[in-house]
């Protein structure tokens, strides 16, 4: 597994990409998709502290898939 603290494209859970679009140069002028939902306080403190507030959590780890699912379906 890559090293996850040093890499703000991955999620510091699991080691996946998260989709963040800070993280991305070419996107990185655009709100990240954790910007538009409700992350549980518990997903964040759950994680090891050394690993908080370094990079995004991915949308399966921050268990928020249904409420992106939800914004895409009300986006025309």
């Amino acid at each position: 597994m890559p090293d996850i603290n040093a890499r703000p494209d991955l999620c510091p859970a699991c080691g996946t990409r998260n989709d963040c679009s800070l993280a991305d140069p070419r996107t990185a002028d655009r709100a990240c998709w954790c910007y538009g939902v409700s992350i549980d306080p518990a997903v964040l403190e759950a994680l090891p502290p050394e690993r908080r507030d370094t990079s995004c959590l991915c949308p399966r780890c921050a268990q928020v898939q249904a409420q992106l699912q939800a914004a895409s379906q009300t986006i025309p």
